[in-house]
């Protein structure tokens, strides 16, 4: 495929010029200029084969559909089609503290708009891993576990070990003890680790999204995972707006095992002799903030955290 071709069908203006950026899974990424001097950003399929044809268009979908919830926290969709996704190009910039309340409040406010059940009614990839996003207005646990867990864990085996499976059936198994309390769906980004939140003006920007009806703490979880700039505000200025339910700090490891398994699947076993923490990283005092924030969290960690996540929950009495 020519992008540049492509573009300019996508977009019906002429490109005046098209960088390479980079690759990631099965796409190449660019910056475009068009003729009338529109700076764009491009995700562009590098194979016409079958696999991953969904991608972009459930990555339009929830962007959109995310914007239903609140428009100016995420990108906007200019143009997409199976093979190519266009967004507008934005400038970032170094974040503040005013930006991540300002971003806090924002989260809180679409996870508030409900979807009315878990699940969205387009098929799901994060990635180019697809994602089940069967609809259900039942229990969130017995969702997520059904959906987020299980579909992964027959792929990820040979890494985790028989140990590792068998803790995460455990998890499974007990997943309507370990769920919390019962809240309505949230809309929510569902892979909002900090590089799909973009940092320009005096605002946060999300983009990337795995989004679906969801329970809001899987947002919160998954930027406390990898890490992003001004953490205990962003959180903090939530709380002011939807405070979480009572022990939902003890419940960060079991919403991050999804995004951990999902990396297993991706990237094997090949992370494994890294140096890790004690335990997966869940909320951080301001004193350690610095300390998350200067990257000690990488993807390259995550097979042990998986293993690390599911020990926590192997001691939990109402498992043993």
């Amino acid at each position: 495929m020519d992008v540049s071709v492509h573009l300019a069908d996508l977009l019906g203006e002429p490109i005046a010029r098209l960088e390479r950026i980079g690759d990631n899974h099965a796409w190449s990424v660019f910056r475009a200029e068009t003729g009338s001097a529109r700076a764009v950003f491009v995700k562009a399929r590098r194979t016409p084969d079958a696999h991953g044809k969904g991608v972009f268009a459930a990555e339009a979908a929830g962007l959109r559909w995310l914007a239903d919830g609140h428009e100016s926290l995420v990108a906007p969709v200019l143009a997409v089609d199976e093979r190519m996704l266009v967004l507008p190009w934005l400038v970032q910039s170094s974040p503040t503290a005013d930006a991540a309340d300002r971003f806090g409040r924002e989260l809180a406010a679409l996870h508030a708009h409900t979807p009315g059940s878990y699940g969205a009614p387009w098929p799901g990839y994060i990635a180019e891993l697809p994602l089940d996003n069967s609809s259900s207005t039942g229990e969130w646990g017995r969702w997520y576990a059904e959906r987020r867990l299980a579909p992964y864990l027959a792929t990820a085996a040979p890494v985790l070990g028989a140990d590792g499976v068998r803790l995460i059936e455990r998890v499974i198994d007990r997943i309507g003890d370990l769920a919390g309390p019962g809240e309505p769906p949230a809309r929510i980004h569902g892979d909002l680790w900090s590089g799909n939140v973009l940092w320009t003006g005096d605002r946060a920007v999300l983009v990337d999204p795995a989004a679906h009806g969801g329970h809001r703490e899987t947002d919160l979880a998954m930027l406390a995972l990898f890490g992003v700039p001004f953490l205990d505000r962003i959180l903090g200025s939530y709380r002011e707006l939807v405070p979480p339910a009572s022990g939902w700090r003890q419940r960060i490891p079991l919403h991050q095992l999804h995004p951990l398994l999902v990396h297993v699947v991706l990237f094997g076993g090949s992370y494994r002799g890294w140096p890790w923490p004690q335990r997966p990283l869940r909320w951080r005092s301001r004193s350690s903030e610095n300390q998350l924030q200067k990257g000690q969290v990488a993807h390259r960690r995550c097979i042990s955290y998986v293993h690390d996540a599911m020990r926590i929950y192997a001691c939990v009495p109402k498992l043993c």
